[in-house]
């Protein structure tokens, strides 16, 4: 009778099985909805109905907008933050990271209604401005995670290297520009990616300030809402299919980008 014998390959068993239940699983019964119909026939007609209907196109591109405006904001604030965190000499250092960090573990809800409250306060109706008071609410909720991964990647750099350049006549701009900054790509690449991507779904801003659904997250939640599960499955997959692009392009960037510090 031959014994159970454990070795570190069954280590990936819970893992594997989690992936099958929870990732696998439900992509096969999200691409069964999507491309069949209410009798469960095969069809295209939920893919060409998306990119027929000005509602869904309207969402989308609204939606690109709310995310590139939002990770933009963040970028600009949070670049100079996290560098001078970074490079920096503070005897609390990591007193003023945590700072920046708090927020993130108050609760959303909470936050947002303040927020939403500060805003009422500043402009009396909130309906008047929503694409600025949607990327406010936005910025305010992901700058955290645009500080971090800048934060981390400009703290581990090599200030041999911009001793250099400046030992070699660079100004302290030049040396900026051509040494600290290209070797922070890789962070800004990370933050860009912890922004854009959630901002492009997250409803819950938008409903929280105005109880509306013109946001890609929203609108899928709008279609199962009514049962539609055939049409809001194909908007999920198409959403899905979005993110999966921009990682890949985000990851080759980052690639590149690593490459050319290795070349410094």
């Amino acid at each position: 009778m031959r014994f159970f014998r454990f070795s570190r390959k069954n280590l990936c068993i819970p893992y594997a099985l989690y992936l099958i239940l929870f990732v696998v699983a439900p992509l096969l019964v999200l691409f069964y909805y999507a491309f069949t119909d209410g009798q469960g026939r095969f069809t295209c007609g939920n893919l060409t109905g998306f990119f027929t209907d000005p509602n869904t196109l309207g969402t989308l591109c609204y939606s690109f907008a709310i995310a590139i405006a939002t990770t933009i904001v963040c970028l600009l604030l949070a670049y100079p933050v996290a560098y001078i965190l970074a490079t920096g000499h503070f005897k609390t250092k990591s007193v003023v990271v945590m700072l920046f960090v708090l927020p993130m573990w108050i609760n959303f809800s909470l936050r947002i209604t303040a927020l939403k409250e500060v805003l009422t306060l500043l402009e009396g109706n909130l309906a008047r401005y929503p694409f600025f008071n949607t990327v406010i609410g936005m910025t305010y909720d992901f700058l955290p995670f645009m500080i971090l991964p800048i934060y981390t990647t400009i703290s581990k750099l090599d200030s041999a290297l911009l001793e250099a350049a400046l030992d070699l006549g660079a100004g302290s701009v030049q040396a900026f520009l051509h040494v600290t900054l290209p070797l922070s790509v890789p962070g800004i690449l990370s933050g860009i990616s912890m922004v854009f991507l959630p901002a492009m779904t997250n409803y819950v801003v938008l409903d929280m300030l105005y109880n509306s659904t013109y946001i890609m997250g929203s609108l899928i939640g709008s279609y199962f809402s009514a049962y539609n599960w055939h049409g809001g499955s194909m908007i999920a997959l198409i959403l899905l299919a979005i993110i999966c692009l921009f990682t890949l392009l985000n990851g080759e960037a980052e690639e590149s980008s690593a490459r050319g510090g290795a070349l410094l």
